[in-house]
């Protein structure tokens, strides 16, 4: 008999869990702690920056239930701290999207300006600054309002990380 054949029977149960290539790390470490092990060597990946992580536990943990919740909390977590980033991006989208268009607006007032009869270069010239103006200022926009939300989200982030931190302290506790 093999060493292999007399070691005890441990059943799995295992899952699969899309996550972006960045977090892995954080996934890997916090599943640990809810007594997750990775089934594969390397993460497989899905796409442009997504991985799916291949994990294992046993299946008669004694506290599997507890952990669970405690899992099923920092999966919580985790999600709302993408959705506040998403947010912020969204926000910031809008902001530029806004000057974009207002120098689209200016730039339609100036070409109904000049294509009028009589032309009016004047109101051309006017409206042409503001017009690319817009145009230019888009991108400064988006960058400004990003690091802006950015700074305001940070709080509600590093207390969410503490939050997840606590959770896989509970975790490693009941394993």
């Amino acid at each position: 008999m093999t060493p292999e054949s007399q070691a005890p029977y441990i059943g799995y149960e295992y899952r699969e869990i899309p996550v972006a290539a960045r977090d892995v790390p954080l996934f890997l470490d916090c599943y640990r702690h809810f007594g997750w092990v990775p089934a594969q060597s390397l993460p497989v990946y899905t796409g442009k920056d997504r991985v799916l992580l291949q994990l294992k536990r046993n299946r008669k943990l004694v506290n599997r239930v507890e952990l669970t919740r405690l899992q099923r909390n920092f999966e919580s977590c985790v999600a709302q701290i993408g959705q506040m980033e998403r947010a912020g991006r969204q926000r910031a989208t809008v902001w530029a999207l806004l000057a974009g268009l207002l120098g689209t607006v200016c730039m339609a007032g100036a070409v109904f300006a000049v294509t009028g009869e009589p032309p009016h270069y004047l109101v051309t010239a006017l409206l042409g600054v503001p017009a690319f103006g817009g145009w230019l200022l888009a991108p400064l926009v988006y960058r400004r309002q990003r690091q802006r939300q950015s700074r305001k989200a940070e709080p509600f982030r590093q207390a969410k990380y503490e939050e997840i931190y606590r959770l896989c302290e509970k975790g490693h506790s009941l394993l």
